[in-house]
C-alpha cells in the first residue's frame, strides 16, 4: 500500500473515549501534529488491554478518573490516522474529577452536537456521529 511505504506490515492498535459529561462529550486540542480537536485516546502499549490503555490514555490527556461503560465501535480505514495505518476500539465511559487539559491534550472541552469544534482530527467526526446518531 503505497499511502503508508515504509510503516510496518500491521495496523497499530488505539483507544478513543466518548466521555459523557454535563450533557455533552469531553474533547481535547492536539498539542502535536495531526492539528485539531480530537476525542481523548492514543495508542495501546505493550502488556495492555484495550480497557486498560483507553482509561490510562483518558486520565493521562483530561486529568478525569475514567469508568468504561461499554465499548461502541471499531473503525479501521486505513487513511483515518495520516500518521500510519490504525485501527481504534472506541469506549463509552464516565469522567469523575476537575476536567483539565494534561499529557498531549493542549486544551480540554465539553462539547454537543449542536457545537462541536473544528477541524476534527482523524475520523473523530465521523465516530461522532455515529454516537450522536445512536448507531452501534
Amino acid at each position: 500500500m503505497a499511502l503508508f511505504a515504509g510503516q510496518p506490515k500491521h495496523p497499530r492498535p488505539t483507544v478513543d473515549l466518548i466521555i459523557r459529561r454535563g450533557g455533552g462529550v469531553v474533547l481535547i486540542r492536539r498539542r502535536y501534529p495531526p492539528p485539531g480537536w480530537a476525542l481523548p485516546g492514543g495508542f495501546v502499549e505493550i502488556g495492555e488491554s484495550l480497557e486498560e490503555a483507553a482509561v490510562r490514555e483518558g486520565k493521562e490527556e483530561t486529568g478525569l478518573k475514567i469508568t468504561l461503560e461499554r465499548q461502541f465501535h471499531s473503525y479501521s480505514d486505513p487513511a483515518r490516522d495520516p500518521r500510519r495505518h490504525t485501527i481504534t476500539t472506541v469506549f463509552l465511559a464516565d469522567g469523575k474529577g476537575k476536567l483539565q487539559a494534561a499529557d498531549d491534550a493542549a486544551a480540554a472541552g465539553i462539547f454537543t452536537r449542536d457545537d462541536l469544534p473544528d477541524p476534527l482530527a482523524f475520523d473523530h467526526a465521523r465516530i461522532l456521529d455515529d454516537y450522536f446518531e445512536g448507531k452501534y
